[in-house]
């Protein structure tokens, strides 16, 4: 699924742990607040309400090197609307086994960024469409390893060289907000969107339905929404009134 001009699509979220669906706060384990089991059947939820993708992150992949792929495979059995996936993605031959299993997108952080050249040979072989790179960003930082540690580049600095690789999109994430339903910080994703001409989506801290319109000025092509759709802060069927930009 290719991102659109006119749109800024609302993506829910579905991470996966041990099996099931949960919410962490700041992505620190043992901090779940949602835990819900059959990931699939809150995929296939999503996708009843109006969610044209849908995405989902591993984070027995992301933080245990220990992957959910047969939860994933349920998801993939149960939604029909694009899927796009990340977490633990640490080699390529993991990254062509996801992508050979119809996942629409994937989600590369680290690996992209310790190795940029698996970025360039994933987009010649599957296109760039299939290739998103994460940057997760604390304190204008991009963080690597599940958060673990901080490299010495800003999300801005680093943007440019991976779409110069051929990642097709970007997915920004500003950990000093995630999780913590507390609303965003606008300036860090206007100066991503305008430092590239690949499309970003937006993860973080979105919380309101305001929040959502003034994402709608950034230029950012998606909003990934987790926390605030689990407990009832942002009901998808109001958030996708936001999707069309006029």
């Amino acid at each position: 699924m290719s991102f659109q001009d006119n749109k800024m699509l609302i993506i829910p979220a579905v991470d996966i742990k041990n099996g099931k669906c949960v919410q962490l706060v700041q992505g620190e384990p043992g901090t779940e607040q949602v835990i819900i089991e059959n990931p699939e059947k809150v995929a296939k939820k999503w996708e009843d309400l109006g969610a044209e993708l849908v995405h989902i992150i591993d984070l027995d992949g992301a933080l245990e090197s220990i992957s959910n792929i047969e939860t994933i495979k349920k998801v993939l059995k149960e939604v029909s609307v694009p899927i796009q996936l990340g977490g633990g993605i640490r080699s390529i031959k993991y990254a062509e086994k996801l992508l050979n299993l119809d996942i629409d997108r994937l989600i590369i952080g680290t690996m992209g960024i310790k190795n940029p050249e698996t970025i360039s040979k994933l987009s010649k072989e599957y296109g760039s469409d299939r290739v998103m790179i994460s940057l997760d960003s604390k304190d204008n930082k991009v963080l690597i390893k599940g958060w673990k540690e901080k490299i010495d580049k800003s999300p801005t600095e680093i943007s440019k060289e991976f779409q110069e690789l051929g990642a097709g999109s970007i997915l920004f994430t500003n950990v000093d907000v995630e999780g913590l339903l507390g609303g965003f910080y606008l300036d860090p994703v206007i100066d991503l969107v305008n430092s590239v001409d690949i499309p970003v989506v937006y993860s973080g801290g979105v919380t309101s339905l305001d929040d959502l319109r003034q994402l709608q000025s950034t230029g950012a092509k998606g909003v990934v929404i987790g926390s605030a759709l689990y407990k009832d802060k942002i009901r998808l069927e109001d958030a996708l009134k936001y999707q069309d930009i006029k």
